[in-house]
């Protein structure tokens, strides 16, 4: 019921709106990536590229939900500057846009609008406000979906609704308009939003050399051979995307020259043919030869691939490597499943599969690298094997057993530098001849992975050595004291190598008396991580005296260094038994504080210089009551942040957020604070959390 009524509220804000695509995306459980879930204006081919998208890409509806932002990309141009991968992909004109869907603060997805080529490169004020409409009503829904214990479930695939002003009910042919057609010059037909031939003359189908059954249903690519070039496709992706007319000329063996005009609305493209004048014709050798029957859909293919390709340049881990290749393989290559493997340890590990269940995975995981089986044949020899059914299979690989139900099989070594550091198996449920061509571009294929799974490697491999020195310079457990109850998190920035400068610290000085201090060097690097470790040293070096004696010793430490890199902190002498704190800062946010009562409050201390850049600065102190039952609460900007927003307004919301949390437990309270930075994928700063609460 919700997710028909959110195709409603599309395709209602697509009326308001005036755009001609739609789609809404919500996130998958566990969060960290958003699924397209309504679709409308384009067909699920064109589209199955971006069918998951993880929050962390740099995509517009990525950025649009994970900065809580309208997104606008108003030109070609634009979308070019700002994301050049998705631009090489969609080489085609239009406009964009992208917005959250929120409510109360809670994220629930997100909306894409795309108007044709011809709109105004400025967002006209109507359709923002149709925009805003249209995502509060969707979020009211999902709000109450979720409420009623019935969320919105993600399918394989998105619902597809039609756009605007397209009525699938009305008859695609019909007497009168067939004589109309009939009657005209040349030949045309009528292709769906899913480039199928719902209508065609005659005299098309004496021009294309077909007869009507054979080409009705059918895609003009997939069943004439000689119009199977990336050509003829990618005309008809450009008419749907930019809903512009455009056109192309195609041979037809032996020597007749056609021309296409393709266009496009809302609810299909519809194409004139005509002959070329042998004066106008082109030079028929520089025409590229017919495909071969088999070879469907290459320019789908390289369209998919050239997305995979620009989508690995970004890939992190080599579970985001793993989650990548299988979201947009399948519909790159057209085969039903596959299985994404390693060598570990002299067996053959299966890292990642799509389309195949995971009890059947678990059968073949862990298979030794002396087994005489075709994935680990083709890993250990590098050699790539394609079977175009079972049968040949058998014959090279007698002791197989049919366990997939599949017909045909593609076995891949993933090679780079000349060692092999992986195999993928891909797996089609009818039989496939597998040509030259196509064994061509799957090689290819596995090269592109191969690169991405190394450098994702790579990329763990620091990531543990980052986090390894990162632990062993934090604190690893807080002093206790009768009095006083304390609660930490760190939690590092979603990119990079996840070395950080934030840090935290607290030093008892007596039964009744201690310090606590957070900072944050600038950078995300090892110099970074280092110089937060002497800055800890220093404040422990001289805790005990007054807060602004310790930033200006700790400050002139700095200074002889030079490091290069600046530093804030925050440190505070606690007296439990006057109940008593003093603060001083050094460029650094300012903490909150919650009175027994509830009452919460910035404060906003006198600033001093960040550490490190004036030998002579001086850090005035702010003398505050802490009570039984206050709490006191320290933090480093990366909790805050949010780009385009202004800090205060930011740490305001904190302190709202504190307010509203309650008498929890410290531990309880410290993990309300991080809950939206913890499953934010793509944090661009670390967070250090201190929460202090004298009992």
């Amino acid at each position: 019921m919700y997710a028909e009524s959110l195709a409603d509220a599309l395709v209602q804000g697509m009326r308001d709106s005036g755009a001609c695509v739609g789609a809404v995306y919500l996130p998958e459980p566990g969060g960290g990536v958003l699924r397209l879930a309504v679709l409308s204006g384009v067909p699920w081919e064109v589209a199955a590229p971006w069918g998951r998208v993880a929050l962390g890409a740099t995509t517009p509806v990525a950025d649009a939900v994970r900065e809580r932002r309208l997104v606008w990309l108003g030109s070609q141009e634009e979308l070019a500057r700002r994301y050049p991968q998705m631009a090489l992909v969609l080489p085609y004109p239009f406009v964009l846009a992208a917005a959250p869907i929120t409510t109360d603060g809670t994220q629930w997805g997100g909306l894409v609008l795309q108007w044709s080529a011809s709109h105004p490169e400025r967002l006209r004020e109507r359709e923002r406000d149709a925009i805003g409409e249209v995502c509060r009503r969707m979020g009211a829904m999902l709000r109450s979906a979720a409420d009623s214990g019935h969320p919105v479930v993600h399918d394989a695939e998105p619902l597809l609704v039609p756009a605007p002003g397209a009525d699938p009910s009305r008859p695609a042919r019909t007497q009168s308009g067939q004589e109309f057609a009939e009657r005209l010059p040349g030949g045309c037909c009528a292709l769906d939003m899913d480039g199928r031939i719902a209508f065609v003359t005659a005299t098309a189908a004496t021009l294309l050399g077909a007869a009507l059954p054979e080409l009705l249903g059918a895609r003009l690519w997939e069943v004439l051979p000689w119009l199977n070039d990336p050509v003829a496709e990618d005309r008809y992706r450009a008419a749907v995307l930019s809903r512009r007319p455009t056109s192309f000329t195609a041979l037809r063996p032996p020597d007749r020259w056609l021309s296409f005009r393709l266009y496009p609305d809302g609810s299909g493209v519809s194409v004139r043919i005509a002959p070329v004048l042998a004066a106008q014709a082109p030079d028929a050798a520089l025409s590229p030869a017919p495909a071969p029957p088999s070879a469907t859909g290459r320019a789908a293919a390289l369209y998919h691939l050239m997305h995979l390709a620009a989508t690995l340049t970004e890939a992190a881990g080599v579970q985001d490597v793993v989650d990548r290749v299988a979201d947009l393989v399948l519909p790159a290559t057209g085969a039903q499943a596959l299985a994404l493997m390693t060598a570990e340890d002299g067996r053959l590990r299966i890292i990642g599969h799509r389309g195949y269940s995971a009890d059947l995975m678990s059968r073949f995981d862990a298979a030794p690298l002396t087994s005489a089986t075709p994935a680990v044949r083709c890993l250990t020899t590098g050699v790539p094997t394609f079977f175009a059914d079972f049968a040949e299979l058998k014959r090279a690989y007698p002791p197989a057993v049919l366990q997939d139900d599949m017909a045909a099989w593609a076995f891949l070594p993933l090679i780079t530098s000349g060692r092999p550091v992986g195999s993928l198996v891909l797996a089609y449920d009818r039989s496939r001849p597998f040509t030259a061509e196509e064994r061509a571009v799957l090689t290819s294929l596995a090269g592109l992975i191969a690169q991405a799974l190394d450098r994702a490697r790579l990329y763990d491999a620091k990531n543990r050595l980052a986090h390894s020195l990162q632990a062993g310079l934090l604190p690893h457990t807080l002093p206790r004291m009768p009095g006083l109850d304390v609660a930490a998190r760190y939690l590092p920035a979603g990119h990079g190598m996840g070395i950080g400068g934030d840090f935290y610290d607290l030093i008892r000085l007596d039964d009744t008396t201690a310090a606590a201090a957070i900072g944050d060097v600038q950078g995300h690097n090892v110099q970074a991580a280092a110089l937060m470790g002497q800055v800890r040293t220093a404040v422990h070096a001289t805790a005990g005296s007054s807060p602004g004696e310790v930033l200006a010793r700790t400050n002139r430490l700095l200074t002889d260094l030079d490091p290069g890199l600046f530093t804030s902190c925050l440190y505070v002498h606690l007296d439990l038994a006057r109940h008593h704190a003093c603060l001083a800062t050094a460029g650094h946010p300012p903490p909150l504080l919650r009175h027994p009562g509830g009452r919460t409050e910035v404060l906003r201390l006198p600033p001093g210089l960040l550490l490190g850049i004036d030998a002579t600065a001086t850090y005035p102190a702010t003398e505050i009551t802490l009570p039984p039952g206050a709490v006191l609460v320290l933090y480093t900007d990366g909790l805050v942040e949010v780009p385009g927003v202004d800090l205060d307004e930011v740490v305001d919301d904190l302190a709202g957020r504190l307010a509203r949390a309650g008498d929890q437990p410290v531990e309880a309270l410290a993990d309300t604070l991080v809950r939206d930075a913890r499953e934010c994928a793509h944090r661009i700063d670390d967070v250090a959390l201190l929460v202090i609460h004298p009992r």
